[in-house]
């Protein structure tokens, strides 16, 4: 008896073991992966304040030649440097408007050609 539990004992922490060694390798795989997620979302990162750099010295730039004209007023100024703050929801309706006519056209289109075929088979007989 005492024999068949240090046996259980043994292969359990066997197990145990490789259960761990497997856990290390997988994680490995997850850590590989999520440190790519990382690089990647870094480059985008640095990829868009280089464009809002950009953008913003070429406002700079539009906004002293209109002061050097003459032509600038605080109501263009406002204009101009005003942030154009991107919005989900418009996007959102623009998909469901879209899926909401395929719906349509798959459910209502059929049946109106079918209606039609089936009225000139009739009066054709």
């Amino acid at each position: 008896m005492k024999s068949e539990l240090e046996r259980q004992t043994e292969e359990l922490e066997q197990t145990l073991q490789k259960q761990l060694e497997l856990l290390k390798k997988e994680s490995e795989d997850w850590v590989k992966v999520g440190g790519a997620v990382v690089a990647g979302a870094l480059l985008v990162l640095a990829v868009v304040q280089l464009k809002k750099k950009k953008s913003n010295r070429k406002t700079d730039k539009v906004l002293e030649v209109l002061q050097r004209e003459g032509l600038l007023d605080k109501d263009l100024e406002k204009k101009i440097t005003k942030s154009e703050k991107a919005n989900f929801w418009p996007g959102i309706g623009q998909r469901l408007l879209i899926a909401g006519l395929a719906l349509a056209k798959e459910k209502y289109l059929k049946d109106l050609f079918n209606a039609d075929q089936t009225e000139t088979f009739e009066k054709g007989q």
